[in-house]
C-alpha cells in the first residue's frame, strides 16, 4: 500500500520499521521539526526523522497541517492510507479526508478508556490490570474513532511506564501489520459511551512523593512517572527522584528508612526503592546509591 507515515518520537520508530520490513511503499514521513537539544541547543531530528533519513525515506516536518500549502501537499501524495502513532500536530478534516482509506491511528490504551495524551502513564498510576493497543480509524474529536483491532496485554507488577512503552510500541508494530493486511475485511467498532477516561498531559507538579499516602499509590506513582519526569523526593536538601519500586508488607511512620535495602514506609505499608538518581547523576540501583548516599534505618525522608 502506498502509506504516508506520520509519528515523532522514540515510540514511533518500530512502527515505521514494521511497515517498511512489510513491504509497503512509505511515500513520505512526517514527524515534529527538529528541536534544539543538548549542551550546544543545537537542533537536533526527532527519533522517527532519523530513521526515516537512515531508511532513505522522504522527511517532511511542518510546524501545522492547517495551511493551504500543507494540505495541498499532502493530498498531492495520493496514499492510499496514513498510519498515525504518537505525531503531536492535530489533523484537520481535509487532511483526515485525504487518504483513500482515511487515516489510522495507533493508541496505546484500550479505548474508550485513557483517551488523551499520556494513557501509559495514566494506566500505570491508576493501578489498572491491563491495558493494550487499539487501532483506531481517526475523525475530528479526540481518539474517539471506531477500532477497527485491539490487542490486551496484563501491566506487570513492578513494571514501569518506560518498560510498557516498550512493549506496548512492539505490539503496536505488529498490530498495525496485520490491520493493513486485513483492512478490507474489517469492520470499524464505534467505542461505546460507557467507560471513557482522559489521560491527561503529566504535569511535573504531580511528581513529589508524598509518603503519607498509602504505599500501593506511592509505588504507581514512582513506576508510572518513570523515567519521566520522574517521581522525586527530598534528602538532606536534595531532590532525587525515585525510578522503579516494588511493594513490602511492612510498616512504620511514614518516611521512614526501614531496614539497609531502602525500604521506606508509607501512609500504609512501604515501598521498596530499587533505582534512584541524584541530580546530575545517572540513574543507580539502590546498593550502588547507598554507597554514596548512606542512608540508616531509622532515618525520616521529607515528607
Amino acid at each position: 500500500m502506498r502509506i504516508v507515515f506520520m509519528g515523532t518520537p522514540d515510540f514511533s520508530v518500530p512502527v515505521l520499521d514494521a511497515l517498511v520490513d512489510a513491504g509497503h511503499d512509505i511515500v513520505a514521513v512526517y514527524c515534529q521539526p527538529p528541536r534544539p537539544a543538548g549542551r550546544g541547543k543545537k537542533d537536533r531530528p526527532t527519533p522517527v526523522h532519523a530513521r526515516a533519513e537512515a531508511l532513505g525515506l522522504t522527511v517532511r516536518h511542518p510546524t501545522s497541517l492547517k495551511t493551504p500549502d500543507a494540505q495541498g501537499d499532502f493530498s498531492a501524495l495520493g496514499s492510499d492510507v496514513a498510519v498515525v502513532v504518537a505525531y503531536g500536530l492535530i489533523l484537520p478534516q481535509v487532511v483526515l479526508d485525504a487518504p483513500k482509506q482515511g487515516c489510522l491511528n495507533i493508541h496505546a490504551s484500550l479505548l474508550p478508556r485513557w483517551r488523551g495524551a499520556a494513557p501509559i502513564h495514566r494506566a500505570i498510576m491508576a493501578g489498572d490490570p491491563d491495558t493494550g493497543i487499539c487501532i483506531m480509524q481517526m475523525e475530528a474529536g479526540l481518539d474517539t474513532g471506531p477500532v477497527l483491532m485491539r490487542s490486551k496485554t496484563p501491566i506487570r507488577a513492578e513494571e514501569t511506564t518506560a518498560q510498557l512503552h516498550d512493549r506496548l510500541s512492539d505490539m503496536g508494530a505488529s498490530l498495525i501489520v496485520e490491520t493493513l493486511n486485513q483492512l478490507e475485511t474489517l469492520v470499524p467498532e464505534p467505542q461505546p459511551g460507557e467507560g471513557v477516561t482522559y489521560a491527561h498531559k503529566i504535569d511535573k507538579s504531580e511528581a513529589h512523593i508524598d509518603w503519607s499516602a498509602p504505599a500501593v499509590e506511592v509505588d504507581r506513582k514512582i513506576r508510572g512517572l518513570s523515567p519521566f519526569p520522574g517521581a522525586w523526593t527530598e534528602i538532606d536538601g536534595q531532590r532525587v527522584k525515585l525510578l522503579s519500586s516494588r511493594l513490602v508488607d511492612r510498616g512504620g511512620a511514614p518516611g521512614t528508612v526501614l531496614d539497609d535495602t531502602l525500604t521506606i514506609a508509607c501512609g500504609s505499608g512501604a515501598v521498596q526503592l530499587l533505582t534512584l538518581q541524584r541530580a546530575g547523576k545517572g540513574a543507580q540501583d539502590a546498593e550502588t546509591f547507598l554507597r554514596g548516599f548512606p542512608l540508616l534505618p531509622g532515618r525520616q525522608l521529607q515528607e
